[in-house]
């Protein structure tokens, strides 16, 4: 009996046992790429476990490419690489959207925010399995004629290679604090253990060790912080640590609108951005209410707010979270125990609010509970805590010393944590 099927441009029917001996082809590398994104996208709605919304949206994605890329991987077909540029593109697209204007109607991705490693790696990795998926449907047959095992595997192992720092960043896109983001949690500053290295049986009688950011953190050792407080306090500080240095640059800080109060003599230069005080972002390093700067010697004369200081002359080293306007010392939530004290400022005069986004500037000192002279005026004071990203004497929540150093709790002592300042 004669064989009357016929092959199209010269290639094997779908159905011929030639077809499925010659994978893999385009579409397997597509569904490798895929499978990636869909990984990272996995990992990332581990990290969103205070947005259910977010969970479920990031949860679909990873199905979906882990799903598509592994029949990819074993069958080949114009309606599975249609099905796979779509589904990668409506990915895609959600990540344009998010990155661009915010997703209203999903909880903690309604607002843009700037593209982040990890995200913009699944981001990459989709846009790359859409384009070669689609190879097949412009021309390209869906089989390579001469199979490239040797070249998947290599694409394969590359496609690992990225994946991997990837999955450890989506723990750095962080929105600590009930700030109303997504990917909270575990944020290791270049290490894994970052966020829960000191999560100890028994963290009283660990010994103390000095607060180096460029290793893991361990704030055990101080007699009275249970495991939640500590590692509550761990976290805040990976977090800071990871997300902070966005603002390095003093000028790009003064483009998003935070502006100096004109304290540099102190040695310690405040950049307020006074619109984040009132919002609902709690001990968010994304979204911080003042960044402290210092301020060598011979560049404690910038006094101008018309324009950013001349680059180089401040370095990041903390971050001053503050609480809304109507919070009292009393008020404060529990980060860290005896790890963490919050003060506040009821000495200080500012200069009358100028137009537009400048704010007010420090511009004299008074008695706690006084009053200030005409037309300086004292600020409410509301309650705020430092995170250093730098070595500091007194650890790594310790208040400024001097006029700047504010006034703590009443009945409480200044905390200067020298189990894990500098000098310990």
């Amino acid at each position: 009996m004669v064989d009357t099927t016929v092959s199209t441009a010269g290639e094997p029917p779908e159905s011929s046992p030639t077809r499925a001996s010659m994978k893999p082809d385009l579409l397997s590398l597509a569904g490798v790429v895929s499978i990636a994104a869909g990984i990272i996208h996995a990992t990332a709605a581990g990290a969103h476990s205070e947005h259910k919304q977010t969970v479920w949206a990031f949860a679909a994605c990873a199905v979906f490419q882990i799903g598509w890329g592994a029949l990819a991987l074993l069958r080949s077909g114009r309606l599975l690489a249609l099905l796979g540029v779509v589904g990668n593109a409506a990915a895609l697209g959600g990540w344009v959207l998010a990155k661009t204007e915010g997703i209203s109607f999903i909880n903690g991705l309604e607002e843009a925010e700037g593209v982040q490693f990890a995200d913009g790696l699944a981001a990459g990795l989709a846009a790359a399995a859409v384009l070669i998926a689609l190879l097949p449907l412009v021309g390209t047959p869906l089989v390579a004629r001469q199979p490239r095992l040797p070249l998947l595997g290599t694409a394969a192992l590359a496609t690992i290679a990225i994946t991997l720092p990837g999955m450890v960043a989506t723990g750095s896109h962080s929105h600590a604090g009930g700030g109303g983001h997504d990917d909270a949690s575990a944020h290791a500053h270049g290490d894994a253990e970052a966020a829960t290295a000191g999560a100890h049986d028994d963290h009283s009688t660990m010994a103390a060790k000095a607060y180096d950011p460029s290793l893991p953190i361990d704030l055990s050792g101080v007699e009275g912080v249970s495991p939640e407080q500590q590692a509550r306090a761990e976290n805040m500080i990976a977090v800071t640590l990871s997300r902070l240095p966005q603002f390095a640059d003093t000028a790009h800080a003064f483009e998003l609108g935070y502006r100096s109060i004109g304290d540099s003599i102190t040695g310690h230069e405040h950049f307020i951005k006074w619109d984040l005080i009132n919002d609902d972002k709690v001990l968010d390093p994304d979204y911080p209410e003042a960044l402290v700067y210092e301020v060598a010697e011979e560049n404690r004369t910038f006094t101008g707010i018309e324009a950013p200081p001349p680059a180089g002359t401040r370095k990041l080293v903390s971050a001053m979270f503050m609480l809304e306007t109507g919070s009292t010392l009393e008020t404060v939530p529990d980060l860290g125990g005896a790890l963490t004290q919050w003060h506040i400022h009821d000495d200080l005069c500012f200069s009358p609010d100028p137009p537009g986004p400048e704010g007010p500037r420090v511009a004299g000192v008074t008695e706690v509970g006084g009053t200030c002279e005409a037309p300086l005026q004292k600020l409410t004071p509301v309650p705020m805590i430092h995170v250093w990203i730098t070595s500091h004497p007194c650890g790594p929540f310790a208040a400024l010393e001097g006029t700047g150093a504010g006034q703590v709790q009443e009945g409480e002592e200044r905390l200067c944590d020298h189990a894990h300042g500098s000098g310990a």
